[in-house]
This record gives structure tokens, sequence and C-alpha cells, in this order.
């Protein structure tokens, strides 16, 4: 990947932050920075763009899909499909997150994750990343795992939200130190 590369995949990722901003202090009705928190809402906290925190990965779909029931943090039932794994190296680290769908027919993947910055630098209950095949899909199939677009669950800004936990399977033994960083 060249430097103009680079710089473009960062541009893209401060665009992205700036609607993001723009949308969470807008005051509307979907925004989870709502009451008096949208008067003080200053935007978003992030990591610096990091091109080292973008995988392009191979799916490793598994054969029979297994499903899972998490809690949330309501402590409601979440059921999940384990879809697949992704296998990926960070800081010589071998990594494996497991990858969701909420059913069958979904077309989004479901990554949600912990790591050595949540509870410090990042939110405590961890950090979330979707994919979607018109996006972040290669022309040959691979998928685009990029961290700087973790983002935080909403329950992370307001207790009006249900998130579901990270399971177990999906906590790194690495520091992941791209997307969102601890609203407070």
């Amino acid at each position: 990947m060249t430097e103009e590369d680079v710089e473009n995949l960062k541009s893209n990722i401060e665009i992205d932050r700036k609607q993001k901003d723009q949308f969470f202090g807008s005051g509307h009705p979907q925004s989870p920075i709502q009451g008096s928190d949208l008067s003080k809402f200053k935007g978003l906290n992030y990591f610096p763009p990091r091109y080292e925190f973008r995988f392009e990965l191979e799916l490793k779909e598994n054969k029979n899909k297994t499903i899972i029931n998490i809690k949330d943090t309501k402590n409601q039932d979440r059921i999940l499909i384990r879809w697949g794994v992704f296998q990926f190296k960070v800081d010589g680290k071998d990594c494996t997150l497991h990858v969701y769908k909420s059913n069958h027919e979904e077309e989004r993947l479901f990554i949600p994750f912990r790591d050595k910055t949540s509870g410090k630098e990042t939110y405590g209950a961890g950090r979330y990343l979707d994919l979607e095949s018109d996006k972040d899909q290669t022309s040959d199939g691979k998928w685009i795992l990029d961290f700087n677009y973790a983002y935080n669950p909403w329950c992370a800004y307001s207790d009006d939200y249900a998130c579901p936990f990270v399971p177990p399977e999906n906590w790194l033994d690495v520091e992941i130190k791209a997307g969102e960083k601890n609203y407070h």
C-alpha cells in the first residue's frame, strides 16, 4: 500500500468520526447523547488512526454454526450465531476473534471484543466492529477488519441501552490502540 493510500484511509476515518460526532451532538432522537449530556458533548475520544490496526483477512466460516447465549447489560439473554473466525497478529502475537450474526439471514458480521485497553483507555465492557460485504470486503473476498472503526456500545453513553457483553472467547491479550476511547 502506498503512502497516498494510507493518507486516504486516514482521511476516510477522520470523515467518519466527524459525521459520528455531528450525529451524536445533534439532539437526534436516535442519538445516545440526550438531555443535559447534550450541552456538554464536545465529541468522542479516539486513538489517532493507525494503519497497523487494519487487516485484510479471510473469514474462516464455521461449517457447523453453533448458537451461543450471552447476557446483555440489562441481564437479558441475547442469542448469537458463531459464524466464523478471523485470525491475525498484533505486535507478533496470534489473535483470534469469533464473528457472529444475529440470524442466518443477517448480512452484517458482528465482532464484539475486549483487549488490554478495556477498562483503562477504552470502555470496560469492550467495543464492537460491524462489517458489511458491500463496504468491508475486497474484490478477492477478503474482509477488512479495521480497528480504527471500533466503537463503544451505546450503553457506554446512556443506561437507557442494553448491550451484549463480549463473550470471553473474544477477549484479546493485546492492546488495540485504535478506534474509540472512553467517553468520559
